[in-house]
């Protein structure tokens, strides 16, 4: 089930916030979250993704790294 978010959540929350920078910003907002957030924000975003370590290694063989989580970040949000 959805909740539906309103304009002022949606600014308010960081998870939502970091969709309105530009990409400069993004990236150097990015780069200075740790690999767990990182990680924690693509659970959040995509429900369905294997992103944690437990699920990456048994799915395939080998976790996500930062700079990996990144750039599916920057790709998810720019799409």
């Amino acid at each position: 089930m959805y909740k539906y978010v309103t304009e002022e959540e949606r600014l308010r929350h960081p998870n939502y916030r970091i969709a309105e920078l530009t990409d400069d910003e993004l990236q150097i907002e990015l780069n200075s979250w740790s690999r767990e957030d990182l990680i924690e924000w693509l659970v959040w975003n995509d429900r369905n993704g294997v992103y944690r370590d437990e699920d990456s290694l048994r799915e395939f063989d080998n976790i996500l790294g930062k700079e990996e989580a990144i750039s599916i970040i920057t790709r998810q949000i720019k799409s």
